[in-house]
């Protein structure tokens, strides 16, 4: 028997939808269900590289965790990663088929229909249920006519829909009521409630106007959903993670480049009382931090000229020379090393000096690296060398190669760089960075009782089901799941 849908969709992008059927899916599981997550088209340059070496958005990753299953390409079964702000690399099934205009990609995406519903239907023999995430809002008028993410996926696997709406922004009953009326008669059928995220305050205040949208849109309100502070990681440029905040005992600067990717490798120092994490974009931000990190990037040529002519390389490179270590992930680890070229155009071409920070010459080809990686970190200088000889374990998902970078960790004066996303996921070798920037400025390192990542994880999707179970109609959910479109 294959297994029931129910689909969240939102009146635009960065209403909750990923958190929300994050937290379906923990509730599911926790109340007795197979679950797994299903967005059909993911645009996103937060990846991840599955057991099997293929790539595919970390939002499905997070809420495959939360239902306690292994995340697999069948779960997002098109990834598109912007290169520019008019063209993708274009993932289908965890592979990359090349860079593609947003206009070629429009006309190609109905081709991958079959990609798709082979996905879904081999996860739906699996599961009991499947929760299925929608991409920003079903009323563009000007997409729905080949929409394969939103109506017209709900429409394919004849999945019920609730339709969630973000009262942080204002104006909550105007999106619910427009996008509803600006939905064909076939898709309003689909909607079976609606759903109020990110709320603050008294709901009992709501109550008038939760009647009136009944009134309007003919159908019930699940819930109305309190902003919830569980620490999970979302996506890319909505993410309030990209937010500067104030400083503390231990100062870290991340770059905010252009087309920064996975900057969630980051978010365990965020987990530390007295550190802050900031993502800075121009020089006068930079300050003078205890520790300068050059995150990913999909774009490595043009976020290089982006750091050269924005007056950031030249605020590194003196801070550098101060005695502030460097560490560069991947891209921004290709950044740091002495030069870069494309001469096959796989990510749009060119060639660049680099910040020559560290050795090496990284060359991209068309082949693009994804494997999952763990081993131990060899020998390393400077303020990081207890480093050395510490436990790692993540990923790399890469296009170029660089010449000297078989080491986990590649280490001169004062710099750092590595492949390997995830590698500050290790309690270890996040505690063994802080530290040493503890014990160079003085400042007392108090790591608590050890931090466990994947502890730490599943508490907070514990406490992401209680507060949405708290605030949805669950029983009204498990009857739209039962009946179903």
């Amino acid at each position: 028997m294959k297994a029931k849908p129910i689909m969240v969709q939102g009146t635009m992008s960065g209403v909750g939808k990923s958190l929300l059927a994050a937290a379906l899916c923990r509730i599911l599981h926790e109340d007795g269900y197979s679950v797994a997550p299903f967005k059909s088209q993911n645009m996103s340059n937060n990846s991840y590289i599955t057991s099997e070496g293929l790539e595919m958005g970390r939002a499905q990753v997070t809420q495959a965790q939360a239902a306690c299953v292994t995340p697999s390409v069948l779960m997002n079964p098109i990834l598109l990663k912007p290169t520019t702000d008019v063209g993708s690399q274009v993932i289908v099934r965890g592979v990359s088929r090349g860079n593609m205009s947003a206009r070629d990609y429009f006309r190609y995406k109905k081709s991958l229909i079959p990609d798709i519903t082979d996905a879904y239907d081999t996860l739906a023999d699996r599961h009991d249920v499947i929760v299925i995430e929608g991409a920003g809002s079903p009323a563009e008028i000007n997409l729905k006519s080949d929409d394969i993410v939103n109506m017209g996926l709900a429409k394919m696997v004849h999945s019920p829909v609730l339709l969630v709406g973000d009262i942080d922004r204002g104006g909550v009953f105007a999106q619910l009521y427009g996008t509803v009326s600006l939905l064909e008669r076939d898709e309003r059928a689909l909607v079976k409630a609606t759903v109020i995220n990110k709320f603050r305050g008294d709901v009992s205040i709501l109550a008038p106007g939760l009647s009136q949208l009944y009134d309007l849109v003919g159908v019930p309100c699940a819930g109305v959903v309190p902003y919830t502070y569980a620490d999970i990681d979302d996506e890319d440029s909505v993410s309030d993670r990209l937010v500067s905040g104030g400083r503390r005992d231990i100062d870290i600067a991340v770059l905010r480049l252009p087309r920064i990717s996975n900057y969630t490798d980051f978010s365990p120092f965020s987990r530390y009382a007295f550190v802050s994490l900031r993502y800075v974009k121009k020089p006068s931000e930079l300050g003078d931090p205890d520790l300068i990190i050059i995150p990913g990037t999909k774009s490595t040529i043009s976020d290089m000229m982006w750091l050269r002519t924005s007056g950031l390389e030249s605020s590194v490179l003196k801070l550098h020379s101060r005695g502030t270590p460097v560490f560069g992930v991947c891209g921004g680890y290709q950044m740091m090393c002495s030069r870069i070229s494309d001469p096959e155009c796989a990510e749009g071409g060119g060639d660049i000096a680099g910040m020559g920070l560290l050795p090496g010459v990284t060359v991209f080809c068309e082949e693009k690296t994804r494997r999952q990686t763990e081993g131990i970190i060899p020998s390393v200088g400077g303020i990081f060398s207890p480093l050395s000889g510490l436990s790692y374990r993540g990923y790399e998902i890469h296009m170029g190669h660089t010449d000297g970078a078989d080491a986990a960790v590649v280490y001169r004066d004062g710099a750092y760089g590595t492949y390997v996303h995830g590698i500050f996921d290790e309690s270890d070798v996040a505690d063994a960075v802080v530290s040493a920037l503890c014990g160079k400025k003085g400042v007392a390192f108090d790591a608590g009782a050890g931090f466990d990542t994947d502890a730490y994880r599943e508490q907070q999707f514990d406490r992401l089901a209680k507060e949405v179970r708290a605030a949805l109609d669950m029983e009204l959910i498990y009857c739209i799941i039962e009946e179903g479109a």
